[in-house]
């Protein structure tokens, strides 16, 4: 009668055992970050926000459909007058409104010869290079989605949609990915 049940709670991706795909020359893997958090400076605070990221975590506040800093520690344009802190969770800072996205969103990378291919097939962007380099960011569709799209490096795209549409996404992908592996 005296015992005690302890339950704990284990966070959990929305991807588990679905990731990394690979199909063709290309992967998708899940991008694990310590935190996203929405940074939204508020009016004219812009450069004080942006010092104070600079001395936390070594990235800038970016400029419209950018990112800056390294994979460790990025911010992405997420919007007019946001971003989205991908990695260490920022600190207070004064001049911004900081709220912890961590939950809400999947982040995952799809890379290899064929990712800007895959990637043309399920979003209205323009991804060739000299249109969408590396370090460009853009919120936009991504198959029915609304998510952002950040090219990260030569043949690797970041992709982030909410956490509820995980699955959609990774079919998505994977319909992609075949077409495009089918043409090889």
């Amino acid at each position: 009668m005296g015992g005690v049940c302890v339950v704990e709670l284990v966070a959990k991706s929305a991807l588990t055992d679905a990731l990394p795909l690979k199909i063709g020359p290309n992967v998708v893997s899940e991008m694990k970050v310590e935190a996203i958090t929405s940074v939204a400076p508020f009016k004219g605070q812009e450069m004080v926000v942006s010092d104070a990221l600079k001395a936390q975590i070594g990235a800038a506040f970016p400029k419209p459909n950018r990112l800056t800093g390294p994979s460790k520690a990025r911010v992405v344009f997420s919007g007019k007058g946001q971003a989205f802190v991908l990695g260490p969770k920022p600190g207070s800072i004064a001049g911004a409104a900081l709220t912890d996205q961590s939950d809400a969103w999947v982040f995952v990378i799809l890379e290899g010869p064929g990712a800007r291919d895959v990637l043309a097939r399920i979003t209205p962007i323009d991804l060739r290079e000299n249109n969408f380099k590396t370090g460009h960011a853009a919120r936009t569709l991504i198959g029915h989605m609304h998510g952002l799209v950040m090219r990260t490096a030569q043949n690797a795209y970041g992709l982030m949609v909410f956490r509820s549409m995980a699955g959609t996404l990774l079919h998505d992908l994977t319909d992609a990915m075949e077409t495009i592996a089918a043409r090889a």
